[in-house]
């Protein structure tokens, strides 16, 4: 979403940031772990109402440009969780939405979600091929050091479980992701390592 909007409107973006702004909701997984009081999975930080307030001064003052990176925030639950199980889209409204009925959620193991997770990825892979965006991995920029975000979240459940288990399945999208922003991040270090030296 982040990366067709930022096409319509005529805007560039960092494709790190909207990476990474797209996986930033799932924190709450490990800070629920933690204790952090009132904080639980697909709740606050999947609402569409606190990332419009909090998106509210980048609006401000960045205008269009904001757009792609909100996009990009709001997709993880309008995408992602709102397809696979009931999300609080509307925080602090206590009401779950869900594309399925009665509540039914898609378990992460079941044929179904790896499915949807394979169609997502593709698809990403298809878009940022005929965009041109994944070169964008493969150019120095500062902005290819966030990308240590999503490598520690794609690494955690990939390899250590934490905070849950990945199917087999999925392993194999997980590694080139982590394998793609892993050698984005070298090619940074090794220009600002250049420039010190």
């Amino acid at each position: 979403m982040g990366s067709t909007s930022a096409k319509l409107l005529k805007t560039r973006i960092s494709v790190p940031l909207i990476l990474t702004l797209s996986i930033i909701p799932d924190a709450d997984i490990l800070l629920e772990r933690v204790g952090i009081p009132f904080l639980e999975h697909r709740g606050i930080t999947h609402s569409v109402v606190v990332t419009l307030i909090v998106f509210v001064p980048f609006f401000a003052v960045y205008r269009k440009v904001a757009v792609p990176y909100f996009l990009a925030l709001i997709s993880h639950a309008l995408i992602g969780d709102y397809l696979t199980g009931n999300v609080r889209l509307l925080w602090p409204l206590m009401q779950e939405f869900s594309l399925g009925m009665n509540g039914y959620r898609i378990d992460i193991k079941s044929p179904l979600n790896i499915t949807l997770e394979w169609i997502l990825f593709v698809l990403m892979f298809v878009v940022m091929m005929k965009s041109g965006d994944i070169l964008d991995f493969f150019r120095q920029h500062k902005s290819n050091l966030i990308l240590a975000v999503p490598i520690f979240t794609v690494l955690m459940p990939t390899f250590l479980s934490v905070p849950l288990e990945v199917p087999l399945w999925l392993v194999p999208s997980h590694i080139f992701l982590t394998l793609l922003f892993f050698v984005s991040i070298l090619i940074e270090l090794r220009g600002l390592l250049k420039s010190v030296f």
